[in-house]
């Protein structure tokens, strides 16, 4: 029986990934309006590490802006990417919306509703 190996590779490139592009948000589109006020909250690598899925929060009221804008920069983010990490290869990236706070929000009101009843 072959032995399994267990490898968090994945989760180190994402992470890495999550890392770095959260600064390079931070370091050329502090001053626009609309990415100033992202958040990188976390990243999942996929597809044998050429895609990495970076789920971010954003304080605007206007997630389809906020995602059309991020979708516009996403190629200089990558190019700029390219020039800071170690890899052979640069993987793709793409931008998603976590509403997680969301969520739980919703689930705390739903609780506080029937605390009350």
């Amino acid at each position: 029986m072959k032995k399994q190996i267990v490898s968090n590779r994945g989760a180190r490139i994402a992470s890495k990934v999550q890392t770095m592009v959260a600064e390079i948000l931070r370091d050329h589109y502090a001053d626009d309006p609309i990415l100033g006020g992202v958040s990188i909250v976390d990243a999942v690598a996929h597809g044998g590490l050429q895609f990495v899925k970076l789920f971010y929060y954003s304080r605007g009221d206007n997630i389809d802006v906020v995602q059309r804008r991020l979708d516009d920069v996403t190629r200089a983010v990558r190019f700029e990417l390219a020039s800071r990490i170690d890899q052979k290869y640069v993987p793709e990236i793409r931008f998603e919306y976590d509403d997680t706070l969301e969520r739980a929000a919703r689930i705390d009101q739903l609780l506080d509703n029937l605390d009350s009843k």
